[in-house]
């Protein structure tokens, strides 16, 4: 009888300070908010105005990123559901996904806001969404979780044709797809310890963010960059980030001048690291799942 009881109230407990799948999507869409309003970031689409992008701008971003809660919700829902990886759970996802890029379609009037994001961010709402107990969560299991479901084939997968896709192919990089596969490395092992090195070091959340992007845009070999310019678009944006950063970070004089200068190279060459922005959005959604606990404590990752 101790026993059971004490199962049920651990049981219980594990309930209440589980995530539901709305607040996992609020999350997630809060991620792709502040992530658009961060500014100033290089030629990417924020607060000033749409960077390197003729057909999108922050009111477009947000619409968008609003459009999608219910895919993430339907997402995390999916995943809880099935409650391990499978080949069924990846099919199911893909499903919702595609979805979602249609609800995205149609809120954007046909602008590609967040294609990649779908596929970054969802797949780390569903790895949330297994982990159950947010007690014991921790970034790496989250990712490991979710890089498991990418590495799964979409048996019903149209074959790909996407500008990253093609840059993929062409450039022979591994992409978004890779990023997946591989664990999400630009989010746990350079994305969310730059941002809290920045933090622990002074710097305000604004400039902290703005140097997580930079220090992600450093080793990514992002497809949006190299579909826009070509390898001379990646390169500019690796070098004009790390340079930004040796000059001491977004927030000091020295670095905010290297940071106007990248800008007005990648916008003389057309280029936008929007696959470094999807990347920080889920930075932003793993950094916010740290700082919630539904017990009232801080949680923490162990990365």
């Amino acid at each position: 009888m101790a026993h059971a009881a004490s199962t049920a109230i651990s049981a219980a407990v594990a309930r209440h300070r589980a995530l539901s799948d709305a607040q996992l999507a609020r999350y997630a869409v809060t991620a792709l908010i502040e992530e658009a309003q961060l500014t100033p970031k290089p030629a990417l689409v924020d607060r000033r105005g749409s960077g390197a992008h003729r057909d999108l701008d922050l009111a477009t971003m947000l619409r968008s990123a609003h459009a999608l809660e219910p895919t993430f919700a339907a997402l995390a829902r999916t995943a809880r559901r099935r409650g391990e990886p499978s080949a069924l759970l990846r099919a199911e996802l893909a499903q919702i996904g595609r979805a979602g890029e249609q609800d995205m379609l149609h809120a954007t009037g046909g602008s590609n806001a967040h294609r990649g994001a779908i596929w970054i961010v969802g797949l780390l709402v569903a790895g949330a969404s297994m982990t159950g107990d947010t007690a014991h969560l921790n970034a790496s299991r989250v990712c490991a979780l979710a890089a498991q479901i990418a590495c799964l084939p979409d048996r019903f997968a149209a074959p790909a044709d996407s500008h990253g896709e093609r840059a993929r192919r062409r450039y022979q990089v591994g992409g978004a797809r890779r990023e997946a596969q591989d664990g999400f490395p630009h989010v746990i092992d350079i994305g969310l310890p730059a941002l809290r090195a920045a933090r622990a070091n002074g710097v305000d959340e604004n400039a902290a963010r703005i140097d997580a992007l930079l220090s992600i845009m450093v080793s990514l070999d992002d497809t949006c960059l190299l579909h826009r310019a070509g390898l001379p678009g990646l390169r500019t944006a690796q070098q004009g980030a790390r340079l930004v950063l040796q000059a001491g970070g977004s927030s000091t004089p020295a670095g905010y001048t290297a940071l106007v200068a990248l800008e007005h190279a990648l916008l003389s060459l057309n280029a936008s690291p929007g696959g470094a922005a999807d990347l920080l959005a889920a930075t932003l959604f793993l950094d916010m799942l740290a700082h919630h606990d539904a017990s009232g404590s801080s949680a923490s990752w162990n990365i």
